[in-house]
C-alpha cells in the first residue's frame, strides 16, 4: 500500500488547498476543528496527474475568533493525521507561542555560548 502525502499549496478567500498523493481512489479525507467535523471539504482528481487529489477545505467564518484555531486533516479511514494548518487572529506576535519558542531559543543559544566560553577559561 503507498502512502499518501498531503502538500499545503495555498490558502485563497478563506479556503485551504493542498495536494494529496498516492492513492489511485478517492481519498476520504476528515477535517475537524476542536474535535468537531468541518462540512464542505472536497476531494476532486488533478485533470492528467494520476494519483493526485486537489483537497480544498472551506474555512468558516463562525471559527474564527481571536486567538490560535487548529484544523487537522485526517485520512478518514485510518484516523492519521495527514496535515494540519493554523489561523492565528487578534493576538500580537509577542504574544504569540511561536515568537516565545523562537526567543527562548535565541536566549538558549545565548546560554550555550556563555557556558562553552566559561568551560574553555576555566580549563586551561
Amino acid at each position: 500500500m503507498t502512502e499518501m502525502t498531503l502538500t499545503k499549496t495555498r490558502i485563497r478567500s478563506g479556503v485551504w488547498e493542498g495536494v494529496l498523493s498516492g492513492s489511485a481512489d478517492t481519498p476520504m479525507i476528515d477535517v475537524q476543528h476542536l474535535e468537531k467535523p468541518i462540512s464542505g471539504v472536497t476531494v476532486t482528481a488533478v485533470p492528467d496527474r494520476a494519483g493526485e487529489w486537489l483537497v480544498q477545505v472551506p474555512v468558516p467564518v463562525e471559527l474564527l475568533s481571536e486567538g490560535v484555531q487548529t484544523f487537522l486533516i485526517r485520512d478518514a479511514a485510518t484516523g492519521e493525521t495527514m496535515q494540519h494548518f493554523t489561523i492565528i487572529t487578534g493576538v500580537a506576535m509577542e504574544d504569540d507561542l511561536r515568537a516565545e519558542v523562537d526567543l527562548l531559543r535565541a536566549e538558549l543559544d545565548m546560554l550555550k555560548r556563555a557556558f562553552r566560553r566559561h568551560c574553555l577559561e576555566t580549563a586551561g
